[in-house]
Parts: C-alpha cells; sequence; structure tokens
C-alpha cells in the first residue's frame, strides 16, 4: 500500500534545505489556520495554543473586530509611509498611547515595526536628550536580536553568540529574584559599585529593564525595585526605559505591568499583542525627550503601517470592552492553582510565579537545586503530542511560560490545564 508523506514532514524538509539554521523553530506543527486559542497544522491536528506567537495574540487568532479593521483599512489604502504622506489613523493611535501608558505628563509616541526597533529608538531618543552614551541593562534580560538590542540582551545562547563585539558602553547588574538569590538590595548595589569602579553616572544615558522578564524566566520585578531605580535616576539624570514588549496589553492584569510598580517611566517600549499579530511597535514618553531627536532620526518605511494600525485600535476597543486585563488576573489565578495542586506530586515543580496571567512553572533538582531543561523539554514534548503548545524560557531552559490569548474561552482553557496536568504528570 504506498504511503502518503505526512505533509508535516515535507514542509520541513523544504524548511531545511530553504532556510538558515539560525531561525530556530520549535515543533514540526505547521499552521493550516487558527481561531482565536487553537490551532490547527497542515495535517489537521488541533492545538491548544498556550504561547499566542510568544505574547502577540492577547487576542487571539483573527479576532472579528481586528480582522474587520483590517479590511477595511485594505479598502483605502495599504502603505504610503508616513513619512511621505500621512495619514490620520497613525496619530490617532498615538494619541491613544500617550493617554493611555502611565505617567501623568505630556507625551509622544513613535511607531516602527518591531519590538526590537522600539528598544533601538529608545536607546537614540535617551542619547539624544541626554546628551550621554552609556546603558545599564539587567541579566538576563531580553530586548531583541538586532545589534543594540543583543547588547542591552542579558543571555548570550543563542543571541549573542558567535556575533562578535557588542556596542561598547552597556553594562549588566544582576535582576532581582528570589530563585536567583538577589535581592533588590543587592541590584542597587551593583549599580552604585558600577558608579565607583566603571562608568562615571554623569556618562549614563538610561536604564532599561522589564517588568517581568520575558526570556529570562518570567521573573517579576518587586515594586521595592522600581521606586528605588525611580529615585536612583533622578538623583543622576538618567532616564528609566521600561521594556513593555512582552508584558504590556493586559497580560499582567493591568493594561501595562508598570502600573503595578508605583512609578514612572520616562520612556515606554511596546509592541508584540500591540496589533494582534500585525507587525507594529511603539515608542511612548515625555514629550520633551521624544522632540530631541532631529526630523528624520526616527521612523522607518514600514514604521506605522495603516493595515497595523488599523489593527492596533482594533485591540485597544476590544481589551477596553471585554475586559481583557481584569479577565488576565481571572485567568492567570485558575493556572496558578492548578499548577500548585501539582507541586505535591512532582517535587521537581519547584516554583510557581506570575502576575496576572503571565505565569511560569520552574523546575529544578528536588534534591541539589540544578536546573532540569530535559524535564521542560520533556513537557513540552508531550503536551504537543497531546495536542497543547507550549514554550519554555530561562537562562537555563528550565521554565515553561504561559502566554495564552486572553480571550481563551472557559472550555478550551479547562481543557488546556486538564492537558498540561497529564503532560506533567507523566514526563
Amino acid at each position: 500500500m504506498l504511503q502518503v508523506a505526512n505533509p508535516n514532514t515535507v514542509l520541513e524538509q523544504r524548511r531545511l534545505a530553504a532556510c538558515p539554521r539560525g531561525v530556530g523553530v520549535q515543533t514540526q506543527a505547521f499552521t493550516a489556520s487558527a481561531r482565536n486559542a487553537e490551532i490547527w497544522d497542515v495535517t489537521g491536528k488541533r492545538l491548544i495554543d498556550f504561547g499566542s506567537g510568544i505574547a502577540v495574540l492577547a487576542t487571539g487568532h483573527r479576532h472579528p473586530r481586528i480582522v474587520a479593521a483590517v479590511q477595511q483599512q485594505l479598502e483605502s489604502f495599504h502603505h504610503t509611509c508616513f513619512q511621505v504622506t500621512p495619514y490620520e489613523s497613525y496619530i490617532a493611535l498615538c494619541e491613544k498611547l500617550n493617554a493611555l501608558t502611565p505617567g501623568g505628563f505630556a507625551k509622544k509616541t513613535a511607531l516602527f515595526t518591531t519590538g526590537a526597533e522600539a528598544v533601538e529608538n529608545a536607546m537614540k531618543v535617551a542619547k539624544a536628550a541626554t546628551g550621554r552614551n552609556a546603558v545599564i541593562a539587567f541579566s538576563g534580560a531580553f530586548h531583541g536580536r538586532t545589534l543594540m538590542g543583543m547588547a542591552l540582551t542579558g543571555k548570550v545562547y543563542p543571541y549573542k553568540a558567535g556575533f562578535g563585539a557588542m556596542p561598547p558602553d552597556v553594562w549588566h547588574v544582576p535582576y532581582p529574584a528570589e530563585a536567583l538569590g538577589v535581592s533588590v538590595e543587592d541590584s542597587i548595589a551593583a549599580i552604585e559599585k558600577l558608579f565607583k569602579a566603571d562608568v562615571d553616572p554623569k556618562r549614563v544615558a538610561a536604564i532599561i529593564l522589564e517588568p517581568v522578564q520575558g526570556e529570562g524566566g518570567f521573573y517579576i520585578a518587586p515594586p521595592e525595585l522600581f521606586r528605588k531605580l525611580r529615585a536612583l535616576c533622578d538623583a543622576h539624570g538618567i532616564l528609566l526605559v521600561v521594556d513593555e514588549v512582552q508584558t504590556g496589553f493586559g497580560r499582567t492584569g493591568k493594561m501595562f505591568a508598570l502600573e503595578h510598580m508605583g512609578v514612572e517611566a520616562d520612556l515606554i517600549t511596546l509592541a508584540k499583542s500591540l496589533a494582534g499579530g500585525f507587525p507594529l511597535s511603539a515608542l511612548t514618553g515625555r514629550a520633551e525627550l521624544m522632540d530631541a531627536a532631529a526630523p528624520g532620526g526616527l521612523g522607518g518605511t514600514y514604521a506605522g503601517n495603516p493595515l497595523a494600525v488599523a489593527a492596533s485600535l482594533a485591540v485597544i476597543d476590544v481589551m477596553q470592552d471585554e475586559q481583557l486585563p481584569a479577565r488576565a488576573q481571572t485567568l492567570g489565578e485558575k493556572l496558578t492553582q492548578s499548577l500548585r495542586s501539582l507541586q505535591a506530586k512532582v517535587p521537581e515543580l519547584a516554583e510557581v510565579r506570575g502576575l496576572g496571567a503571565m505565569v511560569a512553572a520552574e523546575f529544578k533538582d528536588p534534591a541539589t537545586g540544578a536546573p532540569l531543561p530535559a524535564k521542560v523539554k520533556a513537557i513540552q514534548d508531550l503536551a504537543l503530542q497531546k495536542g497543547l503548545l507550549l514554550l519554555s524560557c530561562g537562562v537555563n531552559a528550565n521554565v515553561i511560560r504561559f502566554l495564552f490569548p486572553l480571550t481563551i474561552e472557559d472550555n478550551v482553557f479547562e481543557e488546556g490545564l486538564a492537558l498540561l496536568a497529564e503532560a506533567i504528570a507523566e514526563a
């Protein structure tokens, strides 16, 4: 009997022949269609999506209101370049982001295409506004794959390995987390030590950090860290830059994770769920800082694409109308309870932590405390076989992170939790 090749296998062979190995791919499940929190591959297999394209789909796959907004925009025009013949929707989105982002001061916003671009331009604005060059970031951070993004990122493999020297004057200090044995006092002391031993604070343009580290392991910054960083920045004329690329747009139970921290940032980077899957990012900040760059110093050919802008305006409406930040809190609590109920049976499940729906499960050897990346990989593989897509993270790749759409139906979410429990128990 003639056997027909698995379409996923055929496509994987084509991928290996046509695409560079540097573009890492987690699964061999090639997408054919998707809706809300479900994906169907080219064989027809259904997957419950607990990854959202790495935190991009807070509003799910193909939300009807976002699809309609993009279709309507497509009927008018899909590109002109805002820097050549501008359009009202770009301005409208900037106005909304200026109003939505934390900070009781006048703001301005510039639109870009990727999170890395938003970070790059945050550094450009910080340097132009302060006349300084040095930047401080945190170990375990992820800020993108561009050259400056790599320099700021606090994780060598796979992001920096093999790419040579990084841009100078980028300094890293430990990120505070109980699981890492690092306190807020340790982090602040490390900065103070930098100021005494390595870099004059008068040369430091900015300190950049994620409120919850994404790739680094979903470690949540204590509000005390933000308060002390704000005071330190104010004392030395340094800008506080908050990377909300992964934490923004409802993921942590508030529209922006910075709202948990009780301080204001000078610049905020946004992307991922900003446009519901369309490539768009933003940099929002104090108006006087955002005006520091000369005309032409910011922007990009595709920056603020009209289709992505239309999607983003719809995303904001959906976030507010469907109360997705509040739903994130509810879903995160259910997931956390489910995971903690497994800890007594699975001693390797060392810690469950989260902010809103941005939840992580960290696996360690109960006897030695050593990270268990193989355990996490086994759980991912079993879950995928059962029909559940999971993502990992952490410097040691021993953390499962949960990034399901906030629009996920209750029955699909409960099904996903059951599959997760099975995979953890069997791995």
